[in-house]
């Protein structure tokens, strides 16, 4: 099973987070070959995920958000020998407020959103608190 959207529960147990602390939200995409854009256009999903990112950096970036780390996936050592990703990255948000308002923002949603259902196959954004660095692992 594919995810690519939030479903209603997992974004009604987001909002019911705290919104005024820093949030790190790890991004875990895989990438069609070709992207499924409804009007037939035939560009590969790499391509359809770029100009998602051209359109939404700019408001993502309005919010306050920040990548803070960004990887290229190259082995799976633990996990499902299919499960390795095309694309993962942590970005960080000043608040769960800022993540809602550049989710909520117009051109957010109808510009850049049907840029990333095309290009995305699966995906997985897996909100996190800010913790205190270390050198423990739990």
């Amino acid at each position: 099973m594919a995810h690519i959207d939030p479903t209603r529960e997992s974004f009604e147990i987001f909002k019911s987070l705290p919104r005024d602390q820093p949030i790190d939200m790890l991004n875990l995409i895989r990438l069609r070959d070709t992207a499924r854009y409804p009007d037939g256009r035939q560009i590969s999903g790499a391509e359809a995920y770029a100009e998602y990112g051209k359109i939404s950096g700019p408001v993502f970036q309005r919010v306050g958000g920040e990548i803070i780390w960004r990887g290229e996936p190259q082995a799976m050592l633990i996990g499902p020998e299919d499960g390795l990703w095309d694309i993962a990255f942590i970005a960080r948000y000043p608040g769960a407020a800022a993540f809602l308002e550049m989710v909520t923002d117009p051109v957010y949603q109808t510009e850049a959103v049907p840029h990333r259902q095309a290009a995305v196959r699966d995906s997985r954004l897996i909100r996190h608190a800010v913790k205190k660095g270390g050198r423990q692992f739990g």
